[in-house]
């Protein structure tokens, strides 16, 4: 991608991740209220990767991106 004033930053990035894609995961994995790091990180690994092949994050993003407080890291 060759544009990267028209990508979502990191930070927009990890709001929308929280708000719309992670309570999915609470509802299918943590039904015990017990965070599940390595389906959060797989999400969190799925999601970016879509981003990136809609064109809304470059591949230098989906490669470099560190994932969130919310996968644990």
């Amino acid at each position: 991608m060759n544009n990267l004033y028209k990508v979502m930053t990191w930070a927009q990035a990890v709001s929308e991740w929280n708000e719309t894609i992670l309570p999915f995961i609470q509802t299918e994995h943590e039904a015990d209220g017990i965070p599940d790091w390595p389906a959060r990180q797989q999400g969190w690994n799925d999601w970016t990767d879509s981003l990136c092949k809609d064109g809304q994050i470059s591949d230098w993003q989906y490669e470099n991106w560190s994932q969130p407080e919310s996968c644990g890291d």
